[in-house]
């Protein structure tokens, strides 16, 4: 067994259930970890036996892009995603942070993490 991390991916989106968050948008940070069995890649060395990093990542930022009133929800549908097309993956943790929240207070982030055992 092993994991996978992608760390601090930094993304601009339009989550939020106040209107000027729809309108303008905020900076989101993205931490994901994965968990599979890489001893055969580790002996093999070749991408088409382990969890590609490219794949995850560009399945973070396509449901970054959809927009979602609540971290929750996208925190889910990018582990919905891992799970539905990366068959290796056994256990994903996922952290959706917005940068800066629009909340009334010198808050640097808010954050919802997910974790899902399949």
């Amino acid at each position: 067994m092993g994991k996978i991390r992608l760390k601090n991916i930094r993304i601009h989106s339009n989550h939020g259930c106040l209107q000027e968050e729809m309108l303008i948008g905020s900076d989101y940070r993205v931490d994901l970890e994965i968990s599979a069995d890489l001893s055969q890649p580790a002996v093999s060395d070749k991408l088409s036996e382990t969890v590609d990093y490219v794949h995850l990542n560009n399945i973070v930022k396509e449901e970054m892009a959809i927009r979602s009133n609540l971290l929750e929800h996208v925190a889910k549908r990018i582990i919905d995603r891992i799970l539905l097309e990366i068959n290796e993956v056994t256990e994903i943790d996922v952290e959706v942070a917005k940068i800066n929240p629009p909340i009334g207070g010198d808050v640097e982030s808010v954050s919802v993490n997910l974790r899902y055992t399949r």
